[in-house]
């Protein structure tokens, strides 16, 4: 870059020149939200009288619009660098404060003005928990909203497409792809509410503990009204932190959202191997369903098909729980009034939060384009042995098990068994093999009989 163009100073160019170790910056959401505390604070600190009001205009204008993604190239600090983020903390405030200079017509300090009443060890966090809430709120939660609607209509659909149950990746009592669709919408709509929980403890902002947690030289109040404003330009509810040492010296409230985030993740994966499974063949899986041919699936076996987006959401879901694994390490960096791995964590909480809202938008299409094919299930769900279920409570559990295992011999359903075997089998018995009156037991008004007990001896 032209130097002329560079609005960093001195301590950017001595970061740059100290981290040259990844080559990825720091996420742009996290430098986004720390414009965005800045602006905040000389809002503040303008009302209290730190600065003029003036130099608050030129210093919000500035951090405005780094707040809308303007002037992303300066900002190139490596995000593996100082602990406590503070090589990123100056380069935002030597940004703005040369942007400012250049509003104003004169020089602008980058701390004494820009950091005015602020400390690095609260600013970071402040600016991370701010960047992780309005991503999730903003982002994810509705991402994983449309993916629960979509898996609510696709089992609304099935309600009665009956399958069979697979336990132990073996035939199990049958069941509608209804119910298990419900059960992956259940998993999206849970992990709505996960995030929801974690979301209050996320949104307390460390901002006016300045270094260690006291506040010095910060003026009265200024925590609570920086989260104010804050709150008023993002429209979510962010409060002063109940204590600043806990919310400066442990990161707890970050380690908790990331353990809701795996979890999302961990659903994803679930309904994606699910998804795997019952789309595996077409000639020799279970063929139950049928996902939309993407793309070739093989460079070199013609017309081969592969399950493209459950494999990516896979692949995302083992990025977060290692995303996960680093963050919950680098808690352990809290030592005594300082976490010092702040940029690494900002960096995994925030891939995390990009990676699940990127991918449910195609895990969506997915579900959506899904083809059933009810002959299929309906076949597995006749064939099954597990049907004898019903009436082990009547004939007694060997007696089932010998004829599931003599029905598997002679290669026929239970079914087919019984009906050749005992030609005069009570209709009442045979009706209870019925596939569907068993995956709907309470709608079919379907209930197993009660074994008479043993004559006593």
């Amino acid at each position: 870059m032209n130097r002329e163009l560079q609005r960093w100073g001195e301590q950017t160019d001595r970061a740059i020149a100290n981290f040259q170790i990844s080559g990825e910056p720091m996420p742009a959401r996290l430098i986004q939200a720390l414009a965005l505390v800045k602006a905040a604070a000389a809002t503040v600190n303008a009302a209290s009288g730190v600065i003029s009001v003036h130099l608050s205009g030129a210093i919000t204008r500035a951090a405005e619009e780094i707040v809308n993604d303007e002037m992303r190239d300066q900002f190139p600090v490596d995000v593996f660098q100082t602990g406590s983020g503070t090589s990123t903390n100056m380069n935002v405030n030597e940004v703005i404060a040369n942007r400012s200079a250049e509003i104003l017509g004169q020089p602008v300090h980058p701390n004494d003005h820009v950091n005015a009443s602020q400390s690095s060890n609260d600013v970071v966090p402040t600016a991370l928990r701010i960047a992780a809430a309005r991503a999730i709120v903003d982002e994810l939660i509705p991402a994983l909203v449309a993916l629960g609607g979509e898996l609510r209509a696709l089992a609304q659909r099935h309600e009665i497409t009956v399958k069979a149950g697979r336990t132990h990746l073996m035939d199990a009592v049958p069941m509608t792809f209804g119910q298990e669709v419900g059960g992956w919408a259940r998993a999206a709509e849970l992990s709505v509410q996960r995030l929801q929980g974690v979301r209050e403890r996320l949104c307390e902002l460390p901002i006016g503990g300045t270094a260690v947690g006291t506040g010095l030289n910060a003026p009265p109040g200024f925590g609570r009204l920086v989260a104010a404003e804050i709150s008023h330009r993002t429209h979510i509810d962010f409060t002063e932190a109940h204590d600043h040492f806990e919310a400066q010296s442990a990161h707890d409230a970050v380690v908790e959202t990331s353990g809701a985030l795996r979890s999302v993740a961990l659903s994803l994966h679930k309904i994606a191997g699910d998804l795997r499974l019952l789309g595996s063949g077409p000639a020799n899986g279970l063929g139950e369903i049928q996902l939309a041919e993407l793309q070739a699936g093989s460079s070199i076996m013609p017309g081969k098909v592969n399950p493209v987006i459950p494999e990516v959401v896979q692949q995302v879901a083992a990025q977060v729980v290692g995303n996960d694994a680093a963050i919950v390490f680098a808690s352990t960096m809290s030592t005594l009034q300082l976490n010092t791995a702040l940029p690494v964590m900002a960096r995994n909480l925030l891939s995390s939060i990009d990676l699940l809202s990127a991918v449910a938008a195609p895990l969506r299409q997915c579900i959506r384009d899904i083809t059933v094919n009810v002959a299929q299930m309906a076949s597995y769900a006749e064939s099954t042995p597990a049907l004898m279920t019903a009436l082990a409570p009547e004939l007694g559990y060997d007696a089932a098990a010998d004829i599931v295992h003599r029905a598997e011999a002679a290669g026929v359903s239970v079914r087919q068994l019984l009906t050749t075997e005992q030609p005069d089998l009570d209709p009442e018995l045979l009706a209870r093999l019925d596939p569907l009156a068993l995956a709907l037991p309470d709608k079919l008004k379907l209930r197993p009989p009660v074994r008479p007990s043993a004559p006593e001896v």
